[in-house]
């Protein structure tokens, strides 16, 4: 128990560290403020929720204690809170295989189990990156018009510290990115969270504390409801004020998860290509670089959704049934 203790609060101290980095103003601050979630993670995963949940708890009473409340709330909300989720739903499986053996002399069978699916914890990740960007705009106001105000006026003074011969036009460029920061802001979050998951996943595999088999990431898929959820979303977003901006950042997060399931589609189809490595390597540069063509992965993403398209490849890879005689 102590070994635990000192595991959740070294955890717990360096993702409060890198959380409060950003206090800093330095660049370099901005990728540990990212990465704030990724101890907790690794502890919440090689360890177990507890450990995360303990080593969240102790961090943002120290950043509470240290730079006020509204710190800790946004750690609590921002960083600690998925982590240890996330991490539980990781760890998380049932039985699906006997757990008692059909004769009294064979020995016990292991019972086979099922681990939950990685396409319902994208779906949480888009949850938690959702939750996050409504939160950190419910700081600057709570109605439409005072949130792109705050965040208009923000911007300006940014563009004016850099240039202080700010023209028209830089207003109608700063109208733009106010218009897009919320959905920009939903993708960094899911983004980023699903980075630090992932990394946590490969640091707790290589160091031998991964209790689940790495999974499948070409079977991903997004529960079907998803996709009318997001229908939903989409309707909201014409309605105008907080209910559109709420309902534009849900769409943002949602697209996300059918973007990361686009590319496990990408993976899937491309099993029988020689070039494959090629290929996959030139399809995530271009997306890097431009960013833009990640609207493909979301096309083919909600094509797989309805159309099944993973499902019918693996089906024609299959090899034909042996005749009966």
């Amino acid at each position: 128990m102590m070994t635990l203790g000192l595991i959740a609060l070294i955890a717990g101290a360096a993702s409060a560290l890198m959380f409060a980095s950003i206090v800093s103003g330095a660049l370099i601050s901005l990728v540990l403020f990212y990465l704030a979630p990724l101890p907790l993670m690794v502890a919440s995963i090689g360890w177990g929720p507890l450990c995360a949940s303990l080593g969240g708890i102790a961090a943002a009473i120290g950043l509470g204690a240290l730079f006020g409340l509204p710190y800790c709330i946004a750690f609590a909300v921002t960083v600690a809170l998925p982590a240890w989720w996330l991490g539980h739903l990781v760890l998380l499986s049932r039985r699906v295989g006997p757990v008692a053996p059909e004769a009294t002399t064979e020995p016990p069978a292991e019972p086979e189990l099922e681990w939950y699916p990685v396409g319902r914890i994208l779906l949480w990740i888009a949850g938690f990156a959702a939750l996050t960007t409504i939160a950190a705009l419910l700081t600057l106001g709570t109605d439409a018009e005072t949130i792109t105000g705050t965040l208009r006026r923000g911007l300006m003074r940014l563009l004016r510290t850099a240039d202080p011969q700010t023209s028209g036009e830089a207003g109608q460029f700063v109208d733009a990115l106010v218009l897009i920061a919320p959905a920009a802001a939903t993708i960094v979050a899911m983004m980023t969270l699903t980075l630090n998951l992932w990394l946590s996943g490969k640091i707790t595999a290589t160091s031998g504390r991964l209790l689940r088999p790495w999974p499948d990431m070409m079977t991903a898929e997004l529960p079907p409801m998803t996709l009318v959820a997001l229908c939903i979303a989409l309707a909201f977003c014409f309605t105008g004020g907080l209910l559109a901006m709420v309902a534009q950042i849900t769409t943002a997060a949602l697209m996300m998860g059918y973007a990361l399931t686009g590319f496990a589609v990408l993976h899937t189809l491309t099993l029988a290509l020689k070039s494959r490595t090629f290929w996959l390597g030139s399809t995530y540069a271009v997306v890097v670089v431009f960013g833009w063509p990640v609207i493909a992965m979301v096309i083919l993403g909600l094509a797989d959704a309805v159309f099944g398209f993973r499902e019918r490849f693996l089906r024609s890879r299959q090899p034909p049934p042996l005749p009966t005689s």
